[in-house]
């Protein structure tokens, strides 16, 4: 189960690789940025928040969720510290991590449900490897940003065998990291993705806002469909 992982990493190095030889424009950065924010938003609300609302008990819940808040401030530190650069590689290594856990669990419901999971995070790391890639040109070569961008589509197959060790632990401990990642997610996108799209408010536009809807429909359209 864990080799389906390797797909979205290659994705997430193809959209890096793009990114570094295509150069793109403030504008195409903003709308990648905003674009990728819908689809991990989409995938936050379409497959942690559902599950966390199904659960009869909050308390894991409340720990996974301030576990999550601890996170996004350590991280808030790092970049104080190291510069925005390093807060949103960590960031999205945490994403990858965690998408490729979410890919693992969904093995264990079911084939069917792995490979919905491990398409629709697919487009997901793509767009976020174009997104980061172009934040990141300003402070690294290309050969950097593409060893950054291996380095992160790793997390998917470690993130994919923790998740199906995770499967035998107790529920309880699963919907805390359900908790944890969900406030991981929602981090990257209203912390890091769309601050970053909005760093240059001379390219914004209604266009270019609009994607960040358009990618948070396409991926609730595509789980839809699958599903049924």
């Amino acid at each position: 189960m864990v080799v389906y992982t390797f797909i979205p990493m290659v994705a997430a190095v193809l959209g890096a690789v793009i990114a570094v030889f295509y150069s793109p424009s403030p504008r195409a950065v903003s709308a990648f940025q905003h674009l990728a924010a819908g689809v991990v938003f989409a995938a936050a609300a379409g497959e942690l928040l559902p599950e966390l609302l199904e659960q009869e008990q909050s308390l894991p819940i409340l720990i996974g969720g301030v576990l999550g808040i601890v996170f996004t401030y350590l991280v808030k530190v790092l970049d104080d510290y190291y510069g925005e650069s390093s807060s949103f590689i960590v960031s999205v290594a945490c994403d990858t991590l965690i998408d490729g856990m979410i890919i693992g669990l969904g093995f264990v419901a079911g084939a069917a449900q792995g490979f919905l999971l491990t398409f629709a995070l697919s487009l997901e790391v793509l767009f976020l490897g174009l997104a980061l890639t172009s934040s990141l040109s300003r402070f690294y070569s290309g050969a950097a940003i593409i060893g950054i961008s291996v380095f992160i589509g790793a997390m998917l197959p470690i993130g994919a065998s923790l998740g199906l060790m995770a499967a035998g632990l107790p529920h309880a401990v699963i919907t805390a990291g359900y908790a944890f990642g969900l406030i991981a997610l929602l981090y990257l996108v209203t912390e890091e993705l769309l601050i970053e799209a909005h760093a240059h408010p001379q390219y914004d536009s209604p266009a270019i806002t609009a994607l960040f809807f358009i990618g948070f429909l396409g991926v609730v359209l595509l789980e839809h469909h699958i599903r049924h």
